[in-house]
């Protein structure tokens, strides 16, 4: 029984299902071997079960309608097909499927399943809409095909599922939710912001200790940053801490976004082209060890005004992240792919966006999370320096005027920022990279 939970895991409709549901469709399956050549199910037969590869490989013809083309499709292990058996008034099959080797394949019967996932119409609709997407993206099945996939839910929540197959977002944020809260890494996560308070308020105000004499204590910057009528002038309910949360985040995101689209095509061509990198990478490793603040006065002779010296100087350090990741992520493809491709016919434009570009996206969204971060860190290096408003020119003249709760407030809101900046990233690579959440769901690495 693990092991066949363990198979409908890797199954994409099943993928974001608790345990307990996923226990009782297990119970459902049942394993059947077929020798190769073996046709499991021609179009027209009686769509019955649904189907998941468990070892070897299934060829799968669709012919989705009478007029439209065939499109094949090489089923292997975590894969489903057959699932003609879950839309609404489908009867017979829509493709033919032959066994390429020995397989094993898992059958888990329709109506039954249909009948379980109706108890739950929350996770259930989640399932369908994971089914829908499956057919139209990993199929290539027409729209229509996908909207005969039922919706489980009262019409005003199934109406965020369209004939498109797209998933219903709120069903799967909230089955996600879900999850999350009944997970440990929750708790955990709040057990660490408390072991950090705790410890911030033994060493300063309880125990007291010499080196922590004159930072300010956790009641003092609690009150401070919800304080209406703040001591110092600034805290959550005065204009001026938004002002500088938006100054701070504007300079960012167009030093991020120039880091982006500078870095990354930088770093592809530089692991991409060797004669390429032999030119630049000499010059670009000898940049990249320079501290920002070493880059200051230039920035300033450089640029005018106030503005725009310290977008470069945030733009820097996230610009040699986002390039170094980028060409890692490139030097990191198995030179047969590109091999592959070319004795396939590629040009060199094909393979660089066919094969290295796809490949190289784990990397280049990991340099992106690491470019957001040191986007922070430098940021603040230059609103210390020619910054008028933002973060980094609140710590530092809060520090020259003696207002050290304020300096707290400001690192504070400048983590809580950068975290939720960091997070938007991963969700952006995410999006982008659905082939890996796939790939790393059927065990890949």
């Amino acid at each position: 029984m693990d092991q066949m939970s363990a198979l409908l895991r890797r199954a994409m409709p099943f993928q974001m299902v608790s345990d307990d549901m996923l226990q009782d469709i297990a119970k459902l399956a049942t394993s059947h071997s077929h020798a190769r050549g073996d046709m499991i199910y021609d179009v027209g037969d009686a769509a019955d079960d649904i189907h998941i590869v468990s070892s070897g490989s299934v060829q799968h013809i669709l012919h989705a309608s009478a007029d439209g083309p065939e499109v094949e499709k090489v089923m292997r292990a975590g894969d489903v097909f057959g699932w003609a058996a879950v839309l609404e008034g489908q009867r017979g099959r829509l493709a033919k499927t032959v066994c390429l080797e020995r397989t094993e394949v898992i059958r888990i019967n329709g109506e039954a399943l249909m009948a379980l996932i109706r108890r739950s119409p929350g996770t259930g609709d989640v399932i369908m809409s994971r089914f829908a997407t499956m057919i139209t993206k990993e199929f290539s099945a027409p729209a229509s095909v996908a909207a005969r996939v039922p919706h489980l839910t009262s019409a005003p929540q199934a109406a965020a599922v369209q004939g498109s197959g797209v998933a219903s977002g709120w069903a799967l944020t909230s089955l996600r939710i879900a999850q999350w809260v009944k997970s440990p890494k929750p708790y955990l996560m709040l057990g660490g912001f408390a072991i950090l308070l705790g410890l911030w308020y033994l060493t300063v105000e309880v125990w007291k200790l010499p080196r922590f004499r004159d930072i300010p204590g956790l009641t003092t910057v609690f009150k401070e940053m919800f304080n209406r009528n703040p001591v110092y002038g600034l805290s959550v309910y005065t204009p001026e801490y938004y002002q500088h949360i938006v100054a701070s985040v504007r300079r960012v995101a167009i030093a991020f976004a120039l880091a982006t689209a500078l870095g990354v095509p930088l770093g592809l061509f530089l692991g991409w082209s060797k004669a390429f990198r032999e030119y630049v990478f000499p010059v670009f490793e000898t940049l990249r060890p320079i501290p920002i603040l070493a880059w200051v006065p230039l920035a300033i002779l450089m640029f005018s005004g106030t503005e725009t010296p310290v977008i470069f100087l945030t733009f820097l350090a996230s610009f040699f992240a986002t390039a170094l990741n980028t060409m890692l992520g490139v030097e990191s493809i198995d030179e047969s792919y590109s091999r592959a491709a070319r004795c396939l016919g590629a040009s060199k434009w094909q393979v660089f966006r066919e094969v290295i570009v796809p490949g190289a996206m784990p990397f280049v969204f990991t340099g992106l999370q690491i470019s957001v971060g040191v986007a922070w860190f430098s940021l603040v290096a230059g609103e210390m320096v020619s910054g008028e408003f933002g973060l980094g020119y609140v710590i530092n003249t809060s520090y020259t005027m003696v207002r050290y709760p304020t300096i707290v407030i400001g690192m504070v809101t400048l983590g809580a920022v950068g975290y939720i900046t960091s997070a938007l990233v991963r969700m952006v690579g995410d999006a982008m990279m659905q082939w890996r959440v796939r790939e790393l769901a059927l065990g890949g690495r």
